[in-house]
């Protein structure tokens, strides 16, 4: 397993404590949830970029046998 290390701000490690605590979990697995969550997010975004600029220039990629 992998350690990333990441710095907070006293502000955000106790709103990060709290919500933690409030939900049952520890800080790591809502850090780690929430970056799963971006991870997901932004693979979704660039997917949908992908495939907007692949359908526009669908033509070129044909010629070029892509």
């Amino acid at each position: 397993m992998n350690e990333l290390i990441i710095r907070l701000s006293d502000a955000e490690r106790e709103e990060c404590a709290d919500l933690a605590d409030a939900t049952g979990r520890s800080p790591e697995e809502l850090a780690l949830d929430a970056v799963r969550a971006l991870l997901k997010a932004e693979r979704d975004r660039v997917g949908v970029q992908a495939l907007r600029l692949a359908q526009r220039h669908a033509p070129l990629l044909k010629r070029l046998g892509a």
